[in-house]
């Protein structure tokens, strides 16, 4: 989950990039409802994907039966369904990466949002080529008191240290924000 000024920021970039946005992670749709409205508002017509395995979570401020059902609710309760190709899978299956490779061109992807697992190397590095030479990165977890926290920011940071990723700073409840340098 994203604060508030994490997800202005994903508004801004989505509304004043030229480029694509891909998700990893949409859960019930915080993220993916502020990117959708920047693509909309900036008035140029944009691919959008959203990866998120779906599931159940319980015992959570935001429990749900049917993971997929409410982003979907959520979606069209905010007018952004159609602006979204939701993608039901997780971002590493081959057959989620076939689809990615076929609808994204590379360098086309200017926002990048990442609020899934703890293994965000992994996605870049499978989706590193559809980024754009200043791709705007929004990592969740970098600061996080769950099981996510330091491998997520161990991982940024070795990034950062080989120079594929520039760090401008932390948002809310502990969100990277920086920029891809490949």
């Amino acid at each position: 989950m994203l604060a508030i000024d994490a997800l202005v920021l994903i508004y801004h970039f989505a509304k004043t990039t030229k480029g694509g946005v891909l998700e990893i992670g949409s859960f019930v749709g915080g993220s993916t409802i502020a990117a959708a409205l920047g693509l909309r508002d900036s008035g140029l017509a944009r691919k959008f994907i959203s990866i998120e395995p779906g599931g159940r979570l319980k015992d959570h401020r935001l429990a749900t039966r049917n993971i997929h059902k409410t982003l979907r609710k959520n979606l069209s309760r905010s007018g952004v369904i159609e602006a979204v190709t939701l993608l039901n899978g997780h971002s590493f299956d081959e057959n989620v990466i076939a689809v990615i490779r076929q609808q994204l061109a590379p360098g086309e992807v200017d926002l990048f949002i990442f609020d899934a697992d703890a293994n965000v190397r992994r996605d870049i590095d499978c989706y590193a080529d559809r980024f754009s030479a200043d791709c705007w990165m929004v990592i969740d977890d970098y600061f996080s008191a769950s099981e996510k926290g330091a491998p997520t920011r161990e991982q940024v940071n070795d990034l950062v240290n080989s120079g594929r990723m520039e760090c401008l700073g932390y948002y809310g409840w502990g969100t990277w924000v920086g920029r891809w340098r490949g």
